[in-house]
């Protein structure tokens, strides 16, 4: 055992973290919900806050106050549901649009438009989200197919085997029944 032993087991349970951080990230609108739940914190926070300039202390408190904490505690919670519930990205996209653009009379323009322009692009990162496919894994014994789709050498593709063509309508040339329909079906 040498010295360097716990330095590469830490590196490696960093890398197997960072590396699972990773696919969980993908599987999910991950930057859309961080961008919902940054749009948050300046709508919830500037209405309260007080800017001090040497002795002067300018107060941004507005009458809506209570109104931008709710919107901006809404926003929060959007934002991390779009992290763990990816099945909700539509309502949770269209619900932080609308939030933001009610933030605009409510909480200073916004949160002076940080806030506001957050929740827009982050609503509409997780509207136009879409999961990608899982990766569907051929079973034993099925036609193999090199990079450009082509059977390996040796191999045939037909209608009726297993993995081979998906065309049905028995008009396809790769399985060998060409009626001159070129692969739709004739009108009569």
């Amino acid at each position: 055992m040498s010295a360097e032993t716990p330095v590469a087991a830490a590196h490696d349970r960093f890398t197997i973290w960072r590396l699972r951080f990773r696919a969980w990230r993908g599987s999910r609108p991950f930057w859309a919900g961080l961008f919902i739940l940054i749009a948050g914190f300046p709508i919830a926070y500037l209405p309260y806050a007080n800017l001090q300039i040497g002795h002067l202390t300018l107060a941004m408190s507005t009458t809506a106050g209570a109104g931008s904490l709710i919107i901006g505690i809404l926003l929060g919670v959007l934002g991390i549901s779009l992290w763990y519930q990816k099945h909700i990205r539509t309502f949770a996209g269209v619900a932080s649009i609308l939030l933001g653009l009610v933030s605009l009379p409510v909480s200073n323009f916004g949160g002076f438009l940080i806030g506001f322009l957050f929740a827009l692009v982050g609503g509409g990162m997780a509207v136009a989200w879409a999961p990608g496919e899982e990766p569907v894994a051929s079973p034993a014994g099925t036609d193999r197919t090199d990079e450009a789709g082509a059977p390996e050498a040796g191999q045939t593709a037909s209608a009726g085997a297993v993995g081979g063509s998906h065309d049905l309508s028995g008009t396809s040339p790769v399985n060998g029944a060409d009626n001159g329909a070129n692969g739709r079906h004739s009108a009569g």
